[in-house]
Protein backbone atom coordinates (compact mmCIF):
# COMPACT_ATOMS: atom_id res chain seq x y z
CA UNK A 1 0.00 0.00 0.00
CA UNK A 2 1.43 3.49 -1.08
CA UNK A 3 0.80 6.14 1.70
CA UNK A 4 0.41 8.29 -0.48
CA UNK A 5 -2.84 6.70 -1.76
CA UNK A 6 -3.81 5.91 2.02
CA UNK A 7 -3.62 9.52 2.65
CA UNK A 8 -5.73 10.84 -0.37
CA UNK A 9 -8.38 7.81 -0.14
CA UNK A 10 -8.83 8.75 3.90
CA UNK A 11 -9.79 12.45 2.47
CA UNK A 12 -12.84 10.94 0.39
CA UNK A 13 -16.22 11.06 1.67
CA UNK A 14 -18.51 10.00 -0.83
CA UNK A 15 -17.27 6.41 -1.58
CA UNK A 16 -14.88 5.21 1.31
CA UNK A 17 -16.39 1.88 1.50
CA UNK A 18 -16.17 1.55 -2.13
CA UNK A 19 -12.59 2.78 -2.72
CA UNK A 20 -11.20 0.31 0.08
CA UNK A 21 -12.75 -2.55 -1.41
CA UNK A 22 -11.67 -1.63 -5.05
CA UNK A 23 -8.48 -0.68 -3.56
CA UNK A 24 -8.19 -4.09 -2.30
CA UNK A 25 -8.94 -5.62 -5.71
CA UNK A 26 -6.55 -3.78 -7.37
CA UNK A 27 -3.76 -4.60 -4.83
CA UNK A 28 -4.51 -7.89 -5.67
CA UNK A 29 -3.41 -7.94 -8.87
CA UNK A 30 0.53 -7.36 -8.15
CA UNK A 31 0.39 -3.76 -10.07
CA UNK A 32 2.28 -1.02 -8.17
CA UNK A 33 0.09 1.63 -6.53
CA UNK A 34 0.89 5.21 -6.92
CA UNK A 35 -1.13 8.38 -6.77
CA UNK A 36 -1.57 10.26 -10.25
CA UNK A 37 -3.84 13.26 -10.79
CA UNK A 38 -4.88 12.55 -7.32
CA UNK A 39 -6.44 8.94 -7.82
CA UNK A 40 -5.35 5.52 -6.80
CA UNK A 41 -3.67 4.56 -10.03
CA UNK A 42 -1.90 1.02 -10.60
CA UNK A 43 0.43 0.21 -13.11
CA UNK A 44 2.62 -2.61 -14.96
CA UNK A 45 6.38 -0.96 -15.19
CA UNK A 46 5.63 2.37 -15.73
CA UNK A 47 2.43 1.67 -17.88
CA UNK A 48 -0.51 2.97 -16.32
CA UNK A 49 -3.37 0.06 -16.49
CA UNK A 50 -6.29 0.96 -14.36
CA UNK A 51 -7.38 3.89 -11.55
CA UNK A 52 -10.11 4.56 -9.17
CA UNK A 53 -12.01 7.43 -9.58
CA UNK A 54 -15.88 8.91 -8.42
CA UNK A 55 -18.22 11.21 -9.17
CA UNK A 56 -21.43 12.34 -7.37
CA UNK A 57 -23.27 9.49 -8.86
CA UNK A 58 -20.92 6.62 -9.23
CA UNK A 59 -17.35 5.31 -8.50
CA UNK A 60 -15.44 3.29 -11.25
CA UNK A 61 -12.30 1.59 -12.20
CA UNK A 62 -10.83 2.90 -15.04
CA UNK A 63 -9.16 0.78 -17.42
CA UNK A 64 -6.55 2.61 -20.05
CA UNK A 65 -6.34 0.64 -23.18
CA UNK A 66 -10.41 -0.67 -22.05
CA UNK A 67 -11.32 -0.60 -25.16
CA UNK A 68 -8.82 -3.83 -25.91
CA UNK A 69 -10.90 -5.15 -23.43
CA UNK A 70 -13.58 -8.34 -23.76
CA UNK A 71 -16.87 -6.64 -23.37
CA UNK A 72 -19.27 -9.06 -23.66
CA UNK A 73 -20.87 -8.94 -20.56
CA UNK A 74 -21.34 -5.05 -20.99
CA UNK A 75 -19.66 -3.79 -17.89
CA UNK A 76 -17.09 -1.55 -19.95
CA UNK A 77 -18.52 1.85 -20.12
CA UNK A 78 -17.18 4.59 -22.41
CA UNK A 79 -17.58 7.99 -21.27
CA UNK A 80 -18.41 10.23 -24.02
CA UNK A 81 -18.11 9.38 -27.61
CA UNK A 82 -14.87 10.81 -27.79
CA UNK A 83 -12.87 9.07 -25.13
CA UNK A 84 -11.56 6.39 -27.57
CA UNK A 85 -8.92 3.81 -25.28
CA UNK A 86 -10.40 4.30 -21.30
CA UNK A 87 -13.30 2.44 -20.19
CA UNK A 88 -14.92 2.57 -17.22
CA UNK A 89 -16.56 -0.09 -14.74
CA UNK A 90 -19.46 2.10 -12.63
CA UNK A 91 -20.47 1.09 -9.07
CA UNK A 92 -22.97 2.82 -7.01
CA UNK A 93 -22.49 0.55 -3.89
CA UNK A 94 -20.46 -1.99 -2.05
CA UNK A 95 -22.89 -4.34 -2.69
CA UNK A 96 -22.03 -3.96 -6.49
CA UNK A 97 -18.59 -4.26 -5.96
CA UNK A 98 -18.62 -7.77 -3.52
CA UNK A 99 -20.59 -9.11 -5.98
CA UNK A 100 -18.46 -8.38 -8.93
CA UNK A 101 -15.33 -9.13 -7.72
CA UNK A 102 -14.22 -12.32 -8.99
CA UNK A 103 -15.18 -10.61 -12.82
CA UNK A 104 -12.97 -7.32 -11.49
CA UNK A 105 -9.89 -9.56 -10.92
CA UNK A 106 -10.81 -11.31 -14.29
CA UNK A 107 -10.83 -8.53 -16.06
CA UNK A 108 -7.77 -6.78 -14.54
CA UNK A 109 -5.53 -9.45 -15.34
CA UNK A 110 -6.99 -9.61 -18.89
CA UNK A 111 -5.78 -5.90 -18.99
CA UNK A 112 -2.04 -6.54 -17.44
CA UNK A 113 -1.95 -9.66 -20.36
CA UNK A 114 -2.63 -6.66 -22.64
CA UNK A 115 -0.16 -4.13 -21.04
CA UNK A 116 2.64 -7.26 -21.47
CA UNK A 117 1.61 -8.17 -24.97
CA UNK A 118 2.17 -4.15 -25.91
CA UNK A 119 -1.48 -4.03 -27.88
CA UNK A 120 -2.13 -0.61 -28.59
CA UNK A 121 -5.39 1.32 -29.27
CA UNK A 122 -5.67 2.35 -32.83
CA UNK A 123 -6.49 6.21 -32.47
CA UNK A 124 -8.98 7.58 -35.09
CA UNK A 125 -7.10 10.33 -37.16
CA UNK A 126 -7.93 13.58 -37.35
CA UNK A 127 -9.89 13.22 -40.55
CA UNK A 128 -11.79 11.13 -38.90
CA UNK A 129 -13.36 13.51 -36.45
CA UNK A 130 -16.53 15.43 -37.36
CA UNK A 131 -16.13 19.33 -38.17
CA UNK A 132 -18.77 21.37 -36.62
CA UNK A 133 -20.90 23.15 -39.57
CA UNK A 134 -20.09 26.48 -38.20
CA UNK A 135 -16.10 25.29 -38.64
CA UNK A 136 -16.71 24.28 -42.13
CA UNK A 137 -18.49 27.69 -43.65
CA UNK A 138 -15.67 29.32 -42.15
CA UNK A 139 -13.26 27.14 -43.53
CA UNK A 140 -15.17 26.97 -46.78
CA UNK A 141 -15.31 31.14 -47.13
CA UNK A 142 -11.81 31.07 -46.32
CA UNK A 143 -9.04 29.34 -48.30
CA UNK A 144 -6.40 30.71 -45.96
CA UNK A 145 -7.78 29.34 -43.30
CA UNK A 146 -8.49 26.17 -44.53
CA UNK A 147 -4.43 25.61 -45.77
CA UNK A 148 -3.39 26.98 -42.18
CA UNK A 149 -5.51 24.37 -40.41
CA UNK A 150 -4.52 22.07 -43.17
CA UNK A 151 -0.90 22.62 -42.19
CA UNK A 152 -1.51 21.81 -38.35
CA UNK A 153 -0.63 18.71 -36.81
CA UNK A 154 -3.13 15.95 -36.51
CA UNK A 155 -2.96 16.23 -32.64
CA UNK A 156 -3.85 20.04 -32.95
CA UNK A 157 -6.27 19.60 -35.68
CA UNK A 158 -8.04 16.82 -33.15
CA UNK A 159 -8.13 19.41 -30.53
CA UNK A 160 -9.44 21.86 -32.40
CA UNK A 161 -12.23 20.07 -33.32
CA UNK A 162 -13.41 18.33 -30.22
CA UNK A 163 -13.51 22.08 -28.88
CA UNK A 164 -15.24 23.58 -31.39
CA UNK A 165 -17.90 20.80 -31.13
CA UNK A 166 -17.85 20.47 -27.62
CA UNK A 167 -20.34 23.28 -27.24
CA UNK A 168 -24.08 22.64 -27.77
CA UNK A 169 -24.95 26.01 -28.61
CA UNK A 170 -24.53 27.10 -32.35
CA UNK A 171 -23.85 30.72 -31.07
CA UNK A 172 -21.11 29.19 -28.89
CA UNK A 173 -19.08 27.13 -31.64
CA UNK A 174 -19.10 30.20 -34.00
CA UNK A 175 -17.53 32.19 -31.52
CA UNK A 176 -15.07 29.49 -30.45
CA UNK A 177 -13.88 29.02 -34.28
CA UNK A 178 -14.32 32.82 -34.22
CA UNK A 179 -11.58 33.91 -31.13
CA UNK A 180 -9.42 30.78 -32.50
CA UNK A 181 -8.95 31.25 -36.28
CA UNK A 182 -6.34 34.07 -35.35
CA UNK A 183 -4.45 31.03 -33.35
CA UNK A 184 -4.77 28.79 -36.70
CA UNK A 185 -3.83 30.93 -39.27
CA UNK A 186 -0.32 31.59 -37.25
CA UNK A 187 -0.10 27.74 -37.26
CA UNK A 188 -0.39 27.60 -33.50
CA UNK A 189 -2.25 24.86 -31.42
CA UNK A 190 -5.01 26.46 -28.43
CA UNK A 191 -2.81 26.66 -26.19
CA UNK A 192 0.02 27.83 -27.49
CA UNK A 193 0.10 32.02 -27.31
CA UNK A 194 0.01 31.55 -23.22
CA UNK A 195 -3.60 31.88 -21.19
CA UNK A 196 -6.59 32.31 -23.98
CA UNK A 197 -9.38 32.16 -21.94
CA UNK A 198 -11.81 29.59 -23.67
Amino acid sequence: MNPKVTAALAKEKAWPEEFAALREICLASGLAEDLKWGKACYSLNGANVVLIHGFKAYCALLFMKGALLDNRQGLLVQQTENVQSARQIRFTGLGEIRQLAPRLKAIISEAIAIEKSGAKVQFKTAAEFAVPEEFQAKLQKSATLKKAFAALTPGRQKQYLLFFAGAKQAATRAARVEKFAPHILAGKGMDDEGPASR
